[in-house]
């Protein structure tokens, strides 16, 4: 089972953590089922950007993004070439190292 590795945040994972996910599971399914709250204020239906991540190891073993979740990643704060939306990222057969940005821009609500 791949392993993915969150790199510490201040918040949401002031250690870190390395959990294991079945492969076609989302990260941020992945995150959520083992205590790690990224917000995900659409529900996880790709409609903003609170569940935005960047991916630093593993990015490449992802199916390439669709064009909804490039135009929202657009909008998400802090985007980086290896940036995607926890609720479309399917984990797939490599381990993956994640950090959460430190900013997110709840659309819902601003």
């Amino acid at each position: 089972m791949p392993q993915i590795v969150f790199l510490p945040h201040p918040e949401l994972c002031p250690d870190g953590a390395a959990i294991e996910a079945p492969s076609g599971q989302t990260v941020l399914d992945a995150a959520l089922k083992n205590g790690i709250s990224i917000a995900h204020a659409c529900e996880k239906s790709c409609a903003c950007t609170t569940c935005h991540l960047v991916i630093r190891e593993g990015f490449d073993s992802l199916e390439e993004s669709d064009e909804l979740e490039d135009d929202l990643l657009d909008k998400a704060w802090g985007l980086e070439q290896d940036s995607r939306l926890g609720c479309q990222a399917m984990v797939e057969e490599q381990d993956l190292v994640v950090e959460i940005p430190k900013y997110t821009l709840n659309m819902v609500s601003e």
